[in-house]
């Protein structure tokens, strides 16, 4: 009875070394632990150490590279069918450049933010609205700062934590916040573009052979 080798491959892995081999980029299952050894370390590419960037691999050539190193050795593959390998070659933090990075993007929400909220009061006009609001109830012209634009105020901070989800370390629920979706979805989206594009140049080169 011929053994099974069983291979899981996310759409995306990060590597720092640029001799990639198969444990690097797939999870390996296999009952037999000389064949498992042996597949962990078979090695997948061979990358320029100074050229960092993303590198589109397909599922298929390692199952080819695979099939002829282990002649009769089952090969279950599940998950993506072509992947991309991130080879970063510096991984070290700096502190002062990820808290430089911090603050910058602060500052840019911050006024963005706050850019956005005014554009949107100017547009709707809302000083006037609580006015005649103000003076319609206690029957009395309002003097622009009044209960109405207090609990506003408080409101609209509280408002934005509560969007967030987050502040600092302290979060309110378990979920994830509206930015990390938004993350996620935008890693999604940038990891299935190179995908795409590197089928379609693979196509385009076969159509013209």
């Amino acid at each position: 009875m011929s053994e099974s080798l069983y291979m899981q491959f996310d759409k995306n892995v990060e590597v720092d070394h640029p001799k990639v081999q198969l444990q690097d980029v797939a999870k390996l299952a296999c009952r037999d632990e000389k064949i498992l050894n042996r597949c962990r370390v078979m090695p997948v590419m061979s990358l320029d150490a100074k050229k960092p960037g993303r590198y589109v691999v397909n599922v298929m050539d390692i199952v080819d590279k695979l099939g002829k190193a282990e002649a009769g050795l089952d090969l279950v593959t599940s998950g993506e069918p072509a992947f991309i390998v991130t080879f970063v070659t510096d991984t070290r933090k700096h502190p002062v450049k990820e808290w430089l990075k911090a603050i910058g993007v602060c500052i840019i929400t911050f006024f963005g933010m706050s850019f956005s909220i005014m554009t949107f009061n100017n547009d709707v006009d809302l000083g006037k609205l609580f006015s005649q609001i103000y003076q319609q109830v206690m029957g009395v012209p309002s003097n622009g700062f009044t209960v109405l634009e207090i609990s506003y105020s408080v409101g609209l901070g509280l408002g934005v934590l509560f969007f967030f989800n987050h502040f600092g370390k302290w979060k309110l629920t378990q979920d994830p916040t509206p930015m990390q979706v938004q993350m996620r979805l935008y890693e999604e989206d940038v990891n299935t573009t190179i995908l795409e594009d590197r089928q379609r140049e693979q196509a385009q080169s076969g159509q013209k052979g």
